[in-house]
């Protein structure tokens, strides 16, 4: 037998039975350790923190709205493209039942959900009493022909119009300090085309309630706008920040800075923290073995996720922690872990320091499922492809060791789940280096090196294949 046999010849033989325990996790199926606790989800002992400038009563759990519930519209008939739209009934429930058990923060962007997320907010929210919740959405000028001034006030009307509102409860410039030369292109989104000007006004007039930012990557970008903050009077400022990127930021990822340092810098100033990625993009949910033995050890009868949320609720700086929960489960894992919050002890602190520790060792792709960097246009999945590779390396699932016994079976369920996870015509494979993507990932991972290290590993992986395995 041929042994460069094809992937699509090798799922085949192989089955599916693998592709279950090496696929991309379920939203039911994300869970690490124990399932996650069942019983009464409080509806009146939900958190709050109070916003210093408008006095807001804020739910210390924000719902951030970049990632959510899709159902499948259309499917060809190679089973391999399919199309999704956002599941607004899904959306529906999960915003009222957020709303029934105290959340009334609802994060959102022009740019998420491949621009489509506002519409959905808003559609959910309207159905509510306005002064039931706060609405954050941002300017997102990302692409050069949306930066000029009248393009950027388009983009802000527009969202007031897809939010059905007369007014932002929180306003953001979006995802400041990315991009190779940030200083100038923060001034040219924001202070060349007097955008800046025009949304301090708004402030002003009421149309925006309370004005910031959101920090992604350049330090001397953050440092710069805080330095201005006697002038700008910035009411909130959103940060990447969990116990992994803490004090560990630059392990996983050279282009971050340690949220320590940026927490640290708000509170001299006073200026309240709205959380972002206090998962890391779902990572701090699906821990490797190790440390979700760590974590359960602890706790028996709480998520691992519930630890990394406890840690961003206990700054005293933090207004609220978003999350994208895109499923009933996850909703009310939350909703139980902030009501109300029991804030970590210093030994409870030392104590995912440790794990912190332990998880630095292990080479994640630092990747946050943002979808920033999507719609490929080569067809590949990005963001599926980095978080099953990350999946099996947390989940100590990579095949090491040709001579090892368990060998061929991890090499087996590693190559079905990724065909399983992603299909063959979206695979690291037909990456063919532009770089498009580079140019929007918040985190400036060089995503072309990492698909084709993925795929250089898949097809080595591959090449070792021979009769005997393929009869075992």
């Amino acid at each position: 037998m041929n042994k460069n046999i094809s992937r699509r010849d090798f799922i085949k033989i192989a089955g599916v039975a693998g592709a279950a325990t090496a696929g991309l996790a379920s939203c039911n199926g994300s869970k690490t350790g124990k399932e996650m606790p069942e019983g009464e989800v409080p509806t009146d002992k939900m958190t709050y923190r109070n916003n210093p400038t408008t006095r807001d009563k804020v739910s210390i759990l924000g719902y951030g709205m970049m990632r959510l519930p899709t159902k499948e519209v259309e499917r060809k008939d190679d089973g391999e493209e399919v199309k999704n739209e956002i599941d607004q009934e899904e959306v529906n429930r999960l915003v009222d039942y957020a709303i029934a058990h105290g959340v009334n923060y609802f994060d959102t962007s022009p740019a998420y959900c491949q621009g489509l997320s506002e519409r959905s907010t808003g559609i959910a929210l309207s159905r509510h009493p306005r002064d039931k919740y706060y609405i954050a959405t941002k300017l997102s000028n990302f692409a050069p022909d949306t930066r000029s001034r009248e393009a950027s006030m388009a983009m802000y009307h527009n969202s007031l119009k897809e939010l059905r509102v007369d007014y932002i409860d929180y306003m953001l410039l979006h995802a400041i300090g990315g991009g190779k030369d940030a200083m100038a292109e923060y001034a040219e989104r924001y202070v060349d085309n007097g955008i800046l000007d025009f949304l301090l006004a708004e402030r002003k007039a009421g149309r925006i309630r309370n004005l910031g930012f959101s920090y992604h990557g350049d330090i001397r970008v953050f440092d710069y706008l805080l330095s201005k903050h006697d002038e700008y009077k910035w009411d909130f400022v959103q940060i990447q920040l969990n116990y992994l990127d803490w004090r560990h930021a630059k392990s996983t990822n050279p282009a971050n800075t340690d949220a320590e340092y940026l927490y640290g810098e708000l509170a001299k100033r006073n200026i309240p923290a709205v959380v972002m990625e206090p998962l890391l993009g779902g990572r701090l949910s699906k821990v490797p073995g190790k440390v979700a033995a760590y974590l359960m050890q602890r706790e028996p009868e709480k998520s691992v996720a519930s630890w990394a949320f406890r840690f961003a609720g206990t700054m005293p700086g933090v207004l609220t922690v978003l999350s994208g929960m895109v499923c009933m489960e996850h909703l009310q894992d939350n909703i139980r872990t902030y009501s109300p919050l029991k804030p970590l002890s210093d030994d409870e602190l030392a104590f995912l320091e440790e794990a912190a520790n332990i998880m630095i060792q292990f080479g994640n792709i630092p990747c946050n499922d943002c979808k920033y960097c999507m719609p490929c246009p080569y067809g590949i999945d990005i963001p599926s492809i980095l978080l099953y590779y990350n999946k099996c390396l947390n989940e100590d699932r990579m095949p090491v060791g040709a001579l090892n016994e368990n060998y061929r079976k991890a090499r087996r369920e590693f190559l079905v789940g990724y065909d399983k996870s992603v299909p063959k015509l979206r695979q690291a494979s037909r990456c063919i280096g532009c770089g498009k993507c580079v140019s929007h990932c918040p985190q400036r991972i060089n995503i072309p090196k990492e698909l084709h290290r993925i795929d250089a590993y898949v097809e080595r992986l591959m090449q070792s294949i021979n009769h005997s395995d393929l009869g075992s």
